[in-house]
């Protein structure tokens, strides 16, 4: 059985957020060897697959070293492009079943130079939160602003801040559980964009809660970030900057409502060869 690791979300190789897609499954396997594997593999996530009788249909399910994963943004484009590019899938549009519902994928021209995809994903509008002093504590500087959805969401005052943050993860680790959906120990931090870039909004992302120090491209934070910024600025697309030190992911993301498109790039970096057997339930 074969594997794939796919820089996601990538302006080019060793850029974006790595996950690691393993080829489909005709049934699923036990959730604790898809939970075993990807914490062997290490990465953000590892994405499973499972074939369904329609060729443009997969069952896709995300796991982080530690957790199973309600939703994941850079580990779906990477199986979007696993099985556009690596398995010759010829289909105009992939549907893929997830704990977050359906989410399509296609392909598109002219994503930051070059072919690539675009996801629908749902959005999730934040909401205005009073974090405490523990979060200010934890990323080391004062939120000018407090956002909750799936994550919690620090806006500060400008890029340096943002590129500069080093926070304590354990601490950061007990925070926003009361808040926040997805739980304690996952935090977006954004500002705007210093004047001549060509992004609108930088982040970076932290995720100790679900095993994940600093996540380096997350699709799904965007979820949460175009709507606030989209707002906040009158736009309905934007592009994002998620400036995690040594690697740096990009996307371009369009507010459609109850929806975001999130458009982004792949490079399969790695093809790899399981040598154990699933274990199937």
């Amino acid at each position: 059985m074969r594997q794939w690791t796919v820089d996601a979300f990538a302006s080019g190789p060793f850029k974006g957020n790595p996950a690691c897609v393993v080829e489909p499954f005709d049934a699923w396997p036990e959730t604790a060897w898809m939970q075993a594997l990807a914490a062997e593999n290490n990465q953000a996530e590892t994405a499973f697959l499972l074939r369904t009788a329609d060729p443009a249909r997969f069952g896709l399910r995300w796991f982080t070293p530690t957790v199973e994963a309600p939703i994941c943004g850079h580990a779906t484009l990477a199986s979007a492009h696993a099985l556009f590019e690596e398995l010759g899938v010829d289909v105009p549009l992939l549907t893929f079943d997830t704990l977050s519902g359906a989410l399509t994928v296609r392909r598109v021209d002219g994503v930051f130079g070059g072919r690539g995809l675009e996801m629908d994903f749902p959005a999730d509008p934040p909401r205005r939160v009073e974090a405490g002093r523990d979060l200010a504590k934890a990323l080391g500087v004062e939120p000018l602003e407090v956002w909750a959805g799936q994550y919690l969401l620090a806006v500060v005052a400008d890029e340096a801040t943002v590129r500069g943050l080093s926070p304590d993860l354990a601490l950061l680790n007990t925070v926003g559980g009361g808040l926040a959906k997805g739980g304690a120990g996952q935090a977006i931090v954004a500002a705007l964009a210093d004047p001549g870039r060509d992004y609108a909004v930088v982040s970076r992302f932290f995720a100790p809660g679900c095993g994940i120090p600093e996540d380096p491209t997350t699709g799904s934070a965007h979820c949460i970030l175009m709507p606030f910024f989209g707002e906040r600025l009158g736009a309905a697309t934007l592009r994002f900057h998620q400036a995690c030190p040594g690697r740096g992911g990009d996307l371009e993301c369009e507010n459609r409502g109850a929806r975001v498109l999130l458009r982004g790039r792949g490079f399969t970096m790695v093809e790899s060869r399981l040598r154990v057997e699933p274990a199937l339930r």
